[in-house]
């Protein structure tokens, strides 16, 4: 015996009994959280007695063995290598389901006949379970194929649950590197979010991914959004020159992207030295200088004079001219915090003046304060006349830090810096950068620092073994080269 039901969007596929018992189950653990909060207004507050996890246990258990059973799915590939059938519920499917729901609709016998790519081919019956009870174990890289059969078949819920599984772990170690081909396969399905968030992951930890193997896997379009980034973190622009190297030699790309890909690198931010290295021990350069002659001849006039007299006479307010988040020990320190809500703490580095070479052997000292109750800056006293700020704390203040030159700023006039904190913290086993401020010429701090860190939290995302690893980077920018610099 079997019945038809009706939906709002006209009648449903027809179902047994054993339908209507699982549609009685799944409205019930649908809507249990719901009635007991009814039964909580209308009584007053009574006992409730729950059994949704035994009822999710049956469904399992349904799906598992095939009871009463109504419908086969017979999964293959294209090429029909792979064949998989699973027996399943015309009803379960439907409410989960609107793709579903119209494919029940229009079948013929009780087959239904899928074709799948093999990766989501391999993974369907984990994709059907979830369908029943709601929950899914899966490993890297069953992500990208579960996630494409959940928008396939339209199961936001599942959707969105790969998507935040993807984001949340981005720093996981595997083999042959899984961020690279999300951010390929987010570019196709338009997922923002995670296309956001790997194309972030890689630029703030670009360092460790060039020396994997996933990094000759960056596609040319990848490679590019890349290389024009000025957020990028690394050691040092020759480390970058020669990561493209490795790219260029391992995926031959045509001259073209290979010439825009060289015009990319930041000449001007390597030391004269290295540059006369380049030129004669590169065979990449050789093969490609007619094409980057202007980058390097600029990048030669940059170093060797002033670069106020030289922006006299050349329009170098580009790119070439701007430092990236380089972590050698030139443009900034790491500051190590141990137990960090215990009360401030200082530190004090050097930088160069400039990236030019005609501020190389100038340097500026740094002072750094770290308050985890720091007052707010209208309330907060004046500098001492030694330079330093005295600490005032208050109960309920947040994290502040603030960084201010120990020398007179009338020393590197024309020179502005923009200073950039990295905050970095263990992720699935390993360090990587989590969160970044930036804040530029003023001695505010940035607004936002820390705001969202509960540091009395050991398992805090921003903390590592109950500390808080820190790295600052000041990047001087010549005022007027840079200054219209969008």
């Amino acid at each position: 015996m079997s019945v038809a039901l009706t939906g709002p969007r006209g009648p449903l596929v027809p179902v047994s009994l054993m339908g209507i018992l699982l549609l009685f189950l799944w409205i019930h653990i649908g809507t249990v959280t719901g009635l007991v909060k009814v039964e909580e207004i209308q009584n007053g507050g009574g006992d409730i007695i729950s059994h949704s996890l035994a009822l999710v246990q049956r469904l399992e258990a349904l799906w598992a063995q095939g009871n009463g059973s109504d419908v086969a799915l017979k999964v293959q590939t294209v090429e029909a290598e792979q064949v998989k059938v699973i027996q399943a519920h015309a009803l379960v499917l439907s409410l989960q389901s609107p793709v579903f729901e119209k494919l029940l609709l229009h079948r013929n016998g009780t087959t239904l006949v899928l074709l799948e790519t093999a990766e989501c081919a391999a993974v369907f019956d984990k994709f059907i379970r979830y369908l029943y009870c709601g929950e899914i174990s899966l490993r890297l890289e069953q992500a990208t194929p579960l996630h494409k059969l959940a928008t396939k078949y339209g199961v936001q819920g599942l959707q969105h649950g790969v998507t935040q599984y993807m984001t949340q772990n981005l720093a996981r170690s595997s083999p042959p590197g899984h961020v690279v081909g999300w951010y390929e396969y987010s570019l196709q399905t338009g997922d923002v979010g995670l296309r956001d968030g790997c194309l972030q992951y890689l630029s703030w930890n670009l360092s460790s991914v060039l020396q994997s193997g996933e990094w000759v896997t960056v596609s040319s379009q990848l490679l590019m959004t890349l290389l024009k980034r000025s957020d990028l973190i690394l050691q040092s622009e020759m480390e970058l020159f020669a990561a493209l190297e490795a790219w260029i030699s391992q995926n031959e790309p045509d001259s073209l992207t290979a010439e825009n890909a060289l015009r990319a690198i930041r000449y001007a931010m390597v030391p004269p030295r290295d540059l006369f290295r380049l030129q004669t021990q590169s065979p990449l350069l050789a093969r490609y200088q007619e094409s980057i002659r202007d980058l390097l001849y600029l990048s030669y006039q940059f170093h060797s004079a002033s670069p106020l007299h030289m922006a006299k006479y050349f329009d170098v307010n580009c790119s070439l001219f701007m430092p990236r988040n380089y972590l050698s020990p030139a443009w900034g320190s790491p500051w190590l915090i141990n137990n960090p809500t215990r009360d401030d703490r200082s530190i004090s580095f050097q930088t160069q003046l400039g990236p030019s070479g005609h501020d190389a052997n100038k340097r500026v000292t740094w002072n750094a304060l770290f308050s985890p109750r720091w007052l707010p800056l209208s309330m907060r006293p004046m500098f001492s006349e030694q330079g330093s700020m005295q600490p005032t704390r208050i109960d309920g203040g947040r994290p502040r830090i603030i960084i201010t030159p120990a020398t007179s700023s009338a020393d590197f006039a024309g020179v502005s810096f923009q200073k950039t904190v990295m905050v970095m913290a263990r992720q699935q086993g390993k360090m990587v950068v989590r969160h970044v401020y930036n804040f530029h010429q003023s001695t505010e701090e940035t607004g936002d620092f820390l705001v969202d860190a509960d540091l009395h939290q050991k398992t805090s995302e921003y903390l590592s073994d109950g500390s808080l690893y820190l790295h600052i980077v000041v990047k001087p920018l010549y005022q007027t080269l840079i200054a219209s610099k969008k």
